[in-house]
């Protein structure tokens, strides 16, 4: 736990709060995928969560080296937690840009949605309809057509939605 603390926005003291959580699960210091997945399930016990996991898991595997370091998890957070919307946004971003060509077509967004769904679990309030992330997705390519890296920031902070959920995250540690 050297740097972290100056390219981050977390204080020393969330940030040993944080490296004792990360050590407690992953004593290695690192986590792969497999164990990513089964960390991340225990929130989502209701649905099965590995799908999103696994698109988790690649946006805080910057490197791409099969493993999260406490350093990339770390920096990942600090960005969803504390990062400035246009940083959320960007990370946001390269998370449904699943094949990283710069654009977020239906057939990605698709997918994550499938996989929120998936994660949400068939018992939610009220009932989701098999149908319902088509239809989320549907809707907001009705609205954008097909988003360019470009153009993300434009319509994000222009969609009120978001930005509340984007908000959400200001003071969760």
């Amino acid at each position: 736990m050297g740097t972290e603390g100056r390219r981050t926005k977390f204080t020393k003291k969330e940030l040993q709060v944080l490296y004792r959580g990360f050590k407690n699960e992953c004593p290695s210091g690192v986590v792969n995928e497999d164990n990513f997945k089964t960390i991340y399930s225990q929130f989502f016990p209701q649905g099965d969560s590995s799908m999103y996991a696994h698109f988790l898991f690649e946006a805080f595997d910057t490197d791409k080296n099969g493993s999260v370091s406490f350093e990339d998890f770390v920096f990942g957070l600090s960005i969803i937690l504390r990062g400035t919307i246009n940083d959320r946004l960007n990370w946001a971003f390269n998370l449904y840009d699943l094949n990283k060509d710069g654009c977020i077509t239906k057939e990605e967004m698709l997918d994550i949605m499938k996989s929120i769904y998936d994660m949400m679990g068939k018992y939610t309030y009220p009932n989701m309809q098999d149908e319902a992330p088509r239809e989320h997705v549907e809707n907001f390519f009705q609205l954008t057509g097909l988003l360019a890296a470009v153009y993300s920031s434009c319509f994000y902070v222009q969609d009120r939605n978001i930005m509340q959920s984007m908000q959400l995250f200001d003071n969760v540690i």
